[in-house]
């Protein structure tokens, strides 16, 4: 049978310093000599020491929990591996503080209401919000909460440039789409397709704006271009609208990985070979683009490291992380890089 859970006192006694230097030690305080530290440590390591949630938040006025809201119906979220990998990242990170991740997604305009209250409500410390849509209430509701917040992605939002304390990290869509249609053009396509992702996100403007940089126009061949979102059903429906219009392209940018997938499936069920026929490249370079069938060609961004750099930036803000030399927290954006592979 368990003895008595061991409490402040004791370990204030096993350690033999006072209890408020312990509280100090266990609540992250400073002003207490390393010598003292490690001996406090020790003890509590020894007598199996765990604080008390509730007071040790009374103490830092600190929950220990941060939110992580995805702007994604639930389907969307465990159905896409770029959500499982950025969670990934953002988790890990966390943890490392000793910080909860508590998930929150939206699955109709009902949530907002639930999230606006939650985030209002003292429940926790921070938010890290992504896969924001044009006109997403998010933004504000994250303002008028007061928490800090750092958001996944270019902030597309009225006002969102002239914020001096606006955190995001996102990675060069444009350029990447840029990258990924001047290699096309290079293995003498001419006819390149695009296959957009929604375009109520800057990450889908972005990779748009990019399709064109590289073809020299400032509008897209009504033709060349069909309207996805980001899903594999989303590829195969935009692909066969493609062939039905301009049966002579000879190349395809896809939004993402799971788009090209489907893009993929409806070349394949029409008989086309890739890349004789028709080349394909897609965004992300998820795990499963090695496996494509022949292995995509994309433009892979650093999805587990932004969510880390999302939670890093969080943790800076709210004091949390080690922000010694680095200076005053800023947006991010990570470098995109072509992968070429079978497909294209």
């Amino acid at each position: 049978m368990h003895g008595p859970r061991p409490t402040l006192e004791a370990v204030a006694a096993h350690a033999g310093v006072s209890r408020a230097t312990v509280s100090r030690v266990v609540n992250g305080g400073a002003g207490v000599r390393k010598s003292l530290r490690d001996r406090v440590q020790a003890s509590v390591a020894e007598l199996g020491y765990v604080p008390n949630s509730a007071a040790r938040s009374l103490v830092t006025r600190r929950t220990g929990a941060v939110a992580v809201v995805i702007a994604e119906p639930e389907t969307r979220v465990f159905s896409d591996p770029f959500f499982a990998q950025q969670l990934r990242g953002i988790s890990r990170e966390l943890a490392a503080c000793d910080t909860q991740l508590l998930l929150m997604l939206l699955e109709g305009r009902t949530d907002y209401d639930r999230i606006g209250r939650y985030l209002a409500g003292g429940h926790v410390d921070g938010a890290l919000m992504f896969s924001l849509h044009r006109d997403d209430p998010l933004p504000s509701m994250a303002n008028a909460s007061g928490l800090p917040t750092v958001f996944g992605g270019r902030p597309g939002w009225p006002g969102a440039e002239d914020d001096p304390d606006l955190l995001y990290v996102d990675t060069d869509n444009r350029g990447g789409a840029r990258q990924a249609v001047e290699h096309l053009r290079r293995r003498g396509r001419r006819r390149i397709a695009v296959i957009t992702g929604p375009l109520d996100q800057t990450s889908a403007l972005d990779r748009l704006d990019g399709y064109l940089d590289a073809l020299g126009l400032t509008e897209p061949d009504p033709a060349l271009i069909a309207h996805g979102d980001f899903t594999a059903e989303g590829g195969e429906r935009a692909m066969a609208e493609l062939l039905d219009r301009s049966p002579g392209l000879d190349a395809v940018f896809a939004g993402n990985d799971l788009t090209a997938t489907g893009a993929l499936r409806t070349l394949r069920a029409r008989g086309l070979r890739v890349p004789q026929d028709v080349a394909v490249v897609g965004y992300d370079d998820l795990e499963q683009a090695a496996w494509a069938e022949p292995a995509l060609t994309t433009v892979r961004q650093d999805i587990q490291g932004m969510g880390r750099m999302m939670a890093e930036l969080l943790l800076r803000r709210l004091g949390l992380a080690d922000a010694s030399g680095v200076g005053r927290p800023a947006p991010v954006v990570t470098p995109a890089r072509l992968v070429v592979r079978a497909s294209s």
